[in-house]
């Protein structure tokens, strides 16, 4: 499709730039004033979870929604991405998941997460999102892809099971399901009109990633890659694209990156909430590293982030997604409740 666009000087991987951008820039701006995070659904204060949890759901069932339906229409396809491999990797995708997921905890947010709040001056997740650039490439093709050869080479076959598309209702049954569960929730989480609205936008953004890509930019005779939002490999790709620029192509990725950054930090300035903040001691400091090498290397173990794997791989209806977001809030939670038990005071032997 991309050669009826009528560009004479680009081709789709610099077009994929520039709508990568734009993508980023909506992200950017509608996370930020949402506070978008499955970290704080799960984990945050007692008080805000449900609402927050509300807001996740309600985009994943949009994005849910818009991926199957763009995917009924034959405007996308899902049987040759990676998400589909008849192979699961399983131990990888569930050590993975759950280092992910601790990761998450130990630096107070997810990767998106901090990709925003670093555009809003938190120079805490600035330098959180460089460690985690850098482990996930040291994972993808350097030092750490023995560990990831190693897990991955655990595998079951599934078969036509990779997808729950293969379940008997096939995509349409299984997609209104999850639809109805999330967006359930959604309307019953307590969220005014503005937080839900915010979410679907978000959620929007799912099918439009998948269809720019996968139809609009499409191209055969100079392909891209088909991919949504997502912020593992996009950092990994990001920050080796800044500093060697002549010898690594910026795509979709490096332009969503820069996107949620321009867009949070537009909507802070603009609202007054740009502040700039960092680690106030060492130990703090050490947290936030133990947890950005946690989340490089389940990212890349898991096959995505929070929004890689979950909010852009669940609507593909892949079973290996499913089991990574699972893996990431079991984690999540698991880590939150060891830092919990850490902290509570210790009780006095009986006398």
């Amino acid at each position: 499709m991309f050669e009826s666009l009528g560009f004479e000087t680009l081709g789709p991987r610099e077009v994929s730039v520039i709508f990568g951008l734009l993508v980023g820039l909506a992200f950017g701006a509608l996370a930020e004033a949402t506070r978008f995070c499955l970290r704080r659904d799960l984990v945050g204060p007692e008080g805000e979870r449900r609402a927050a949890l509300g807001v996740w759901l309600m985009a994943l069932a949009v994005a849910v929604a818009g991926t199957q339906g763009a995917a009924a229409l034959g405007w996308i396809e899902f049987g040759d991405h990676r998400f589909m491999a008849t192979d699961l990797p399983i131990l990888s995708i569930l050590v993975g998941g759950l280092l992910f997921g601790a990761g998450m905890v130990l630096t107070r947010g997810c990767a998106s997460r901090l990709t925003v709040l670093a555009g809003t001056g938190n120079l805490r997740a600035l330098t959180v999102l460089v460690v985690f650039a850098i482990v996930a490439h040291a994972t993808i093709k350097g030092i750490l892809s023995p560990l990831r050869e190693a897990l991955g080479a655990y595998t079951i076959t599934l078969g036509d099971g990779v997808s729950l598309a293969a379940l008997p209702g096939g995509a349409a049954v299984w997609s209104a399901l999850i639809v109805a569960v999330t967006a359930g929730y959604a309307l019953r989480s307590r969220n005014e009109g503005a937080p839900l609205l915010g979410g679907a936008l978000i959620g929007a953004l799912v099918p439009i990633a998948w269809i720019g890509t996968g139809l609009v930019l499409f191209d055969e005779f100079d392909p891209i890659a088909f991919e949504s939002l997502s912020f593992t490999a996009p950092a990994s790709e990001t920050l080796f694209w800044t500093i060697a620029a002549s010898s690594i192509p910026a795509g979709f990725g490096t332009g969503l990156i820069g996107g949620v950054l321009a867009g949070a930090a537009a909507l802070s300035l603009l609202a007054g909430r740009f502040r700039w903040h960092s680690f106030v001691s060492p130990r703090e400091t050490g947290r936030y590293m133990a947890g950005a090498l946690l989340m490089g290397v389940g990212g890349v173990l898991a096959g995505g982030c929070t929004l890689g794997a979950g909010l852009a791989g669940v609507p593909t209806l892949s079973v290996a997604t499913i089991l990574a977001l699972a893996a990431m809030a079991a984690g999540a939670l698991a880590t939150n409740a060891a830092l919990n038990l850490r902290a509570a005071p210790r009780l006095q032997p009986a006398e």
